[in-house]
Order: C-alpha cells, then sequence, then structure tokens
C-alpha cells in the first residue's frame, strides 16, 4: 500500500511539472499598431516650402490613444516619437489581438479626420494607421 501511494505521489509530480513546462512555453500572441503621425501647421502663416524646426513639445503634448472597442475603456497611452525636428513623428504599440478604436488625446483645438477609428488587430500581424493632426493655427 505505502509503495502505490508512492508510485501515485510520483505520477502526481511529473504530471505537475509537465503541466507547469507546458504552460510556461506557452507565448502570448501579440499584434502591432503604428504609424506616422503630421502635425501641424505649427507656427502661423506657414509659407509652402518653409520648414522651420517644430519644439519637442509639439509632440510630448499629443497621444496617441487606444480605447476598447467600444470606445469606452482606455487601453493605452501611445507617445508620439518626433523624427529629426520635423513636423512628422512616429508612434508604435503592442496589444493583444482584437478590435480597438484609435483617437487622440484632442488637446485645444486639434482635429483630425483619421481618426477617431476601429481598427481589428490579428496575431502576429502589425497594423498601420497614420494620423495627420491639425492644429488649428492659421
Amino acid at each position: 500500500m505505502h509503495v502505490l501511494k508512492c508510485v501515485l505521489g510520483i505520477i502526481f509530480v511529473v504530471t505537475m511539472v509537465g503541466l507547469t513546462f507546458s504552460c510556461a512555453g506557452q507565448v502570448e500572441q501579440t499584434s502591432i499598431l503604428e504609424g506616422v503621425v503630421k502635425i501641424g501647421p505649427i507656427w502661423p502663416v506657414e509659407r509652402p516650402g518653409e520648414k522651420p524646426p517644430v519644439p519637442l513639445e509639439v509632440f510630448e503634448a499629443r497621444k496617441i490613444m487606444v480605447y476598447d472597442k467600444n470606445g469606452d475603456k482606455l487601453i493605452e497611452t501611445v507617445n508620439i516619437i518626433q523624427i529629426d525636428q520635423s513636423q512628422e513623428g512616429h508612434y508604435s504599440v503592442q496589444l493583444k489581438p482584437g478590435i480597438y478604436v484609435v483617437d487622440i488625446n484632442r488637446g485645444g483645438i486639434d482635429h483630425s479626420s483619421e481618426v477617431p477609428k476601429e481598427v481589428e488587430l490579428k496575431a502576429g500581424l502589425t497594423v498601420n494607421l497614420d494620423i495627420d493632426i491639425d492644429t488649428g493655427i492659421r
């Protein structure tokens, strides 16, 4: 009887260790949402072709907002990384596969015709969503 209990105990331990390693080996699938963000105009009365340096604060004040599929719950707030000192930036965020609503934080009179937008992210894939933010400066 004692031997049987020992054998059953060993089988239980081996089974639990096997389950632990098999669960630990599973990698959660993710997706990437990324894009280019253009912000402008920055200065009143910008002339075509002029490209004055853009202060870093212009990008620091603006964020990409990722909400659940209903647009109710904020999932991620994503920084926009400025490219050189231009009016262009880039954002990238890793998310679980699913349906999300993407928007901007809409500070001041900023607006964009590209967002809010519903996007579907699939496991292992990258979705590109470029956004132009009009600052309203004229």
